[in-house]
């Protein structure tokens, strides 16, 4: 987010950011508490979800390194929209609102990388709506691999997602993803190594999940 400040501004940052550390299956923050920071993640993984009335899950991204979580709440200090939850251990630096408030009076640059980072999140979310509109829940669930895939640089990719995890991504039923996976297995596109789905054939999930020039 911070990468197109000077080095002073940087460094301001990082004087005022406080280091923390999440084992796998911690929560970072929860659904409806206050927002107090905005968290950058040096290394790991973290996936953001929603939570129904039922308890029923719904992973919204999974966010790694140099993603950051909370820009919403450290513009308007609203309560957390979404909880956030360590998918491996994962190594962050939390802003505290009231000092980036103080930082942004001697840097207004400081807002415009907040603004360009809530752009993005509303380009994605703008994106998934219109996926769950145009999009069969096969061509879904490729997007989602292909989103999950293209955070490595490696041709051959080992997401460490369970199932259940990759369905509430989706938005399908653990089944009926489970059938499109045997599905993209069968074509060679990938396989499952027990919890684990390696990635075989990026460019195939892509045309699958209708991306443009995917050869």
């Amino acid at each position: 987010m911070f990468a197109g400040l000077d080095p002073q501004a940087r460094r301001q940052i990082a004087g005022v950011a406080v280091q923390r550390h999440y084992r796998r299956g911690h929560l970072l923050f929860f659904e409806g508490e206050p927002g107090e920071s905005l968290i950058m993640i040096r290394s790991g993984a973290v996936s953001v979800f929603r939570t129904a009335a039922t308890g029923e899950r719904a992973m919204l991204h999974v966010a790694r390194a140099p993603e950051v979580l909370g820009e919403v709440s450290l513009l308007d200090g609203s309560p957390r929209s979404a909880s956030a939850e360590a998918l491996e251990d994962t190594s962050a630096l939390a802003l505290a609102r009231s000092s980036f408030l103080e930082l942004v009076h001697g840097n207004p640059k400081m807002l415009d990388a907040v603004l360009r980072s809530m752009g993005m999140i509303v380009r994605r979310l703008t994106e998934q709506s219109s996926d769950h509109v145009f999009l069969d829940l096969p061509g879904r669930v490729a997007k989602t691999l292909v989103r999950l895939a293209e955070q490595h640089s490696s041709p051959m990719t080992t997401i460490e997602l369970n199932q259940t995890q990759l369905a509430e991504m989706a938005g399908g039923s653990r089944q009926s993803v489970n059938q499109a996976i045997g599905i993209f297995a069968n074509r060679g596109w990938l396989r499952t190594e027990g919890r684990k789905i390696v990635v075989v054939d990026l460019p195939a999930l892509r045309r699958r999940a209708g991306f443009g020039g995917a050869e």
